[in-house]
């Protein structure tokens, strides 16, 4: 199962859109960008991060936390997103590039700053929750997180404007074409939970 697909697919919902739009006061088109964008570079980052067996086993944990939450109903869950854990998740996620990359995908989306971050707050937890089933559905181990997330990343066609070329690019805090150094220092913040 392609999760990156699924989670595309509920984000291209109107309903959804319009949900999570209102709830910050965005248009459902800006909402669903800041999805494209957003998601990828979630996972790009959660990719990188389970890259070495301590980032592997931080986020085995993190994932056997959230295997029950409900995110096969959508609305319900989105009623109920803990946006206060959301927030935690990014902190650790990105770790010190967390504000900046929320900078850089409001600039991307023409989003307010606090739009962005409010949504990722919701959009988080619905990764971590979609991502933890697998793992469950999967009996992944932690040896086997990396492969899990890889097999989710999306599969662009190559070209600029893919949306896994944007979110590396918004990973690329330095601008100097390579996350590598920059997914470092998040995996560090990850690694303090």
């Amino acid at each position: 199962m392609d999760i990156f697909k699924l989670l595309n697919e509920q984000m291209n919902d109107r309903q959804t859109l319009d949900k999570l739009g209102g709830s910050v006061g965005a248009a459902p088109d800006q909402v669903q960008q800041l999805a494209q964008i957003g998601l990828p570079a979630l996972l790009q980052a959660l990719g990188r991060n389970a890259a070495t067996s301590e980032g592997a086993a931080s986020l085995a944990s993190a994932l056997d936390q959230h295997q029950d939450d409900d995110v096969d109903d959508l609305d319900g869950f989105l009623n109920n997103v803990d946006r206060e854990d959301g927030a935690k998740m990014l902190q650790h996620i990105f770790a010190d590039k967390n504000a900046g990359i929320q900078n850089r995908l409001a600039q991307k989306t023409g989003m307010e700053t606090n739009q962005v971050m409010d949504i990722m707050e919701q959009l988080a937890p619905l990764l971590m929750g979609t991502l933890a089933q697998q793992k469950k559905q999967r009996n992944v181990d932690q040896s086997g997180i990396a492969e899990l997330l890889g097999g989710m990343m999306p599969q662009g066609n190559g070209g600029k404007n893919s949306f896994m070329n944007m979110a590396m690019d918004l990973l690329d805090a330095d601008n100097d074409g390579s996350i590598v150094d920059d997914i470092g220092g998040m995996l560090k913040g990850f690694l303090k939970k």
